[in-house]
């Protein structure tokens, strides 16, 4: 499975957090019911085993990515062989994918929005049109929401967003574009996840 497309709220209540951005009725839903979901959610939402625990945490950072178990997998392989600390090179290399920096930039609203915008065509990457999520971009690489797309309803209201692009992305919403200026370090990667505990979980 690359893409959860289940109840957003009800997901988001079993692992503890909002997994995906949004400031609408679904964050308001699981802010009024901050326990898990089912019969006894309430009762044993603190009762937790430490496997469990990883396990949790690794969940909560694949579905906030939108990346299969597989694809998981293979970045955590990667972020081994790093001479950085693994779970800081883990969470680096799930910011550098395409969608990720579509969604760091401001252009779409939320994560599974960027990647639909890259998947379905409406990215560029350096002037080359670009459909692979996960491609991972690197210094001086410039993206942008290709001509004729830029007219979409999508966009109508982009300049109105309250959001503020990663420092490492330089984003221009006027022409929905973007580069990428830097990588992102160990402040920048996704605070709402304790990658030590998914580091322990493969480690086991």
């Amino acid at each position: 499975m690359s893409r959860y497309t289940g109840a957003v709220t009800r997901l988001s209540r079993r692992l503890g957090t909002m997994l995906f951005t949004n400031t609408g009725s679904k964050l308001k839903a699981f802010q009024k019911k901050g326990y898990k979901p089912g019969q006894h959610g309430q009762k044993r939402f603190s009762q937790i085993s430490e496997y469990n625990k990883h396990l949790q945490e690794k969940q909560k950072a694949r579905f906030m990515y939108g990346v299969s178990e597989k694809q998981f997998s293979n970045y955590f392989k990667v972020a081994v062989k790093s001479d950085e600390a693994t779970g800081v090179r883990f969470m680096k290399l799930l910011e550098q994918r395409l969608d990720n920096v579509v969604f760091r930039a401001g252009i779409g609203s939320t994560r599974p929005q960027a990647r639909q915008l890259v998947a379905h065509g409406l990215i560029t990457l350096n002037g080359k049109k670009a459909s692979v999520p996960s491609i991972q971009v690197k210094v001086g690489d410039k993206f942008e929401i290709s001509g004729k797309k830029k007219s979409s309803k999508l966009f109508e209201n982009i300049e109105k967003r309250a959001f503020k692009p990663a420092k490492w992305i330089r984003a221009n919403i006027k022409t929905l574009s973007g580069e990428v200026i830097a990588l992102p370090d160990k402040d920048d990667i996704e605070q709402a996840i304790d990658n030590q505990l998914i580091t322990e979980f493969y480690s086991k």
